[in-house]
């Protein structure tokens, strides 16, 4: 079906009050009523203009609508979602004779009800789940560890008594669960919008977000840490305590590692439901020649040990 925007029928803004509508509407129905108006499609004017109304002068239908109609432009091709007809209960149905009625047709319920518009539904005849509210919480790697709790605070939309749409704060205590990944959503029930009509509120989903970290490398549940390494650790091996996101661990170096090698350590890393394996990357950090003794070491390696670190490519 293609699209109607009601708002440009009524010529009135999305934002408009209740009684901007109202005003809007009866100077339309003066200027076009049939038995006044010389234009020779007044009576489908008119038609369309009570439509209109019919529709946006109900707040629960003008928000089904605003709601399933964000986004479209009038005569564009519009398709409901696959599951946006779980969301309406009709206590009475209607003659499906126009765009809006055309939308709940197949969720209609029982026979023609009272007090009905232009559209053939009664007042305040559906119900309405509430939209899903999608934010990104952030957290560090030891909370997955662990664990927390954290406060957060959104901006939600609300209908002011005279019809404005604003937005209020809303605070909200958040459970972190031990084992959560990147990209993991977190879903809190009923924190969403509210629904129409006496329908449930939405619910409110937070995507796990984690804080850069310099030392850490974050991948699914696999973690990786670089891991700074004296040139003799390196070269002889060593054994060396490493702090990690679940706490300290003693770590052997083999002997001849290079910058670069990975030392798996696993199960260590993020404790999901299959944990992930914590890698360390050793990094062989080079003492400063500060002093005369740190140059004299330094010139007696270069002069003793004949080592070329280029042979492997040619040099």
């Amino acid at each position: 079906m293609e699209f109607k925007d009601y708002y440009k029928i009524l010529g009135v803004e999305r934002t408009a009050t209740a009684a901007e509508i109202k005003k809007a509407y009866r100077k339309l129905v003066r200027q076009y009523h049939p038995d006044v108006s010389k234009h020779e499609d007044a009576t489908e004017k008119t038609k369309e203009i009570n439509e209109a109304y019919d529709v946006l002068g109900d707040a629960e239908k003008r928000a089904a609508y605003d709601e399933l109609g964000r986004g479209h432009r009038p005569g564009q091709e519009f398709r409901p979602p696959p599951d946006w007809g779980s969301q309406f209960d009709f206590g009475s149905g209607g003659d499906a004779n126009d765009f809006f009625s055309d939308l709940f047709a197949h969720v209609g319920r029982g026979g023609r009800g009272g007090g009905t518009g232009a559209g053939g539904m009664g007042r305040g005849s559906f119900r309405m789940r509430g939209e899903d509210i999608h934010a990104a919480i952030s957290i560090d790697l030891r909370d997955a560890y662990q664990g927390a709790s954290r406060t957060i605070s959104l901006r939600v939309p609300e209908q002011d008594p005279s019809g404005h749409m604003v937005t209020r704060d809303k605070t909200l205590s958040v459970t972190i669960p031990k084992g959560v990944t990147p990209g993991q959503q977190l879903r809190l029930g009923g924190q969403g919008h509210r629904g129409i009509g006496g329908g449930p509120a939405g619910d409110l989903y937070l995507e796990v977000q984690f804080n850069a970290d310099p030392r850490y490398r974050i991948e699914g549940a696999q973690v990786y840490e670089n891991v700074p390494v004296a040139p003799w650790e390196a070269a002889l091996g060593a054994s060396i305590s490493v702090p990690t996101p679940s706490g300290a661990v003693e770590v052997t170096v083999p002997p001849g590692s290079q910058s670069g090698r990975k030392l798996r350590l696993k199960g260590r890393g993020i404790p999901s439901a299959q944990p992930g394996d914590l890698y360390l990357i050793l990094d062989v950090v080079l003492p400063p020649a500060s002093s005369d003794r740190a140059r004299e070491l330094y010139e007696a390696m270069a002069r003793d040990l004949a080592f070329n670190p280029r042979e492997r490519i040619g040099a």
